[in-house]
């Protein structure tokens, strides 16, 4: 498990720094117009929700951040994923505004409702299948090439990417130092709320959904 650690926080680190080419930098395409950042941002909300309601979340697999942050939280007070997702983010959104602007915010707020509300809808469903290969790889897969295509189109899912963002600028640690330490202490946390096996599930299904998200905003 400390190997898989390693491999994920050394992928985790260089995937962050790419992150914030299109988040602060402003690497994406300011030609594509607002309806079709939309139309991508809602297409990545509906696989990431896809990804964790039918695959994920009902074999108590989690992902990193606030995603996962909100996993704990709803299977430790029976409330809705989505609920948690929403007041959980918004806040460092809000603070993230006066850095990485308007439109960013916006557009990832607009993502964070998607996401809340198609989970909403998902959640009565069996998820798809509990074989764990599937849920790595097929979740895995699915919600990387969601978020992926979400940063893609100027938004995000994650606010401990933009308060881990605000703290780089005030520490010494990178913006990945700090995002794989509150992964690292949030998948600590899963082993003793779902156990180990479901622990090293969720550590390999982030390394899954990394490799896609680097994958897609490469292309």
């Amino acid at each position: 498990m400390s190997y898989t650690i390693l491999i994920i926080k050394q992928k985790g680190l260089y995937m962050y720094k790419e992150r914030v080419k299109y988040y602060v930098i402003n690497k994406r395409t300011n030609f594509i117009s607002i309806p079709k950042r939309l139309l991508f941002i809602f297409c990545g909300a509906l696989l990431v929700a896809i990804a964790l309601q039918l695959l994920l979340m009902k074999n108590n697999v989690i992902d990193g951040g606030i995603v996962g942050v909100s996993i704990i939280l709803s299977h430790m007070t029976s409330i809705e994923f989505g609920f948690f997702l929403l007041l959980l983010n918004t806040p460092f959104f809000l603070l993230g505004y006066s850095y990485l602007g308007k439109r960013f915010i916006l557009l990832s707020l607009f993502a964070i409702l998607i996401l809340s509300f198609c989970t909403h809808l998902l959640e009565p469903y069996p998820s798809l299948t509990q074989n764990p290969l599937i849920v790595i790889f097929l979740g895995g897969g699915l919600l990387g090439l969601g978020v992926g295509m979400v940063i893609r189109f100027g938004g995000s899912l994650d606010g401990t990417e933009v308060l881990a963002i605000l703290f780089s600028q005030r520490t010494s640690f990178s913006i990945g130092q700090i995002v794989m330490f509150l992964n690292f202490f949030i998948f600590g946390s899963s082993i003793l709320i779902f156990g180990l096996k479901e622990a090293v599930f969720s550590l390999a299904t982030f390394f899954v959904a990394y490799k896609t998200i680097d994958f897609s905003l490469k292309q």
